[in-house]
């Protein structure tokens, strides 16, 4: 099976900053993005950020976050980060790593959600 497991979140003052971390495990033949969406109460899920794999690869950002998030990956790229600095009481949401995963040879590629993790941005 393919899971996808965040950490990081928390409650954090304005202007203050966190990382989140996602971790893909099981059996897993490619990943293709991996990224982060996010949903704040009464508002539909927002792509927030996604990398691309391999060499050539690229990332793309919402509007709202350029300049203040940042999205990375280790070098299995089997983690996915989001460094959040200059954060808004607008980011608090919960926010869902998300990936675009190859199990195996035999099996077709599926997109695959975590569980999220609660941001909140309050004084």
């Amino acid at each position: 099976q393919v899971q996808l497991v965040e950490s990081g979140g928390g409650l954090v003052q304005p202007g203050g900053s966190l990382r989140l971390s996602c971790a893909a495990s099981g059996s897993i033949r490619t990943i293709y993005t991996m990224g982060w969406y996010r949903q704040a109460p009464g508002k539909q899920r927002e792509l927030v950020a996604i990398s691309t794999s391999g060499s050539g690869g690229s990332t793309r950002y919402a509007d709202s976050v350029k300049g203040r998030f940042t999205i990375s990956r280790d070098n299995a790229e089997s983690t996915v980060f989001l460094q959040m600095s200059s954060l808004k009481p607008e980011d608090t949401a919960v926010y869902f790593c998300n990936a675009v995963i190859r199990p195996s040879m035999t099996i077709p590629p599926a997109t695959y959600w975590g569980r999220g993790t609660q941001v909140t941005v309050s004084a």
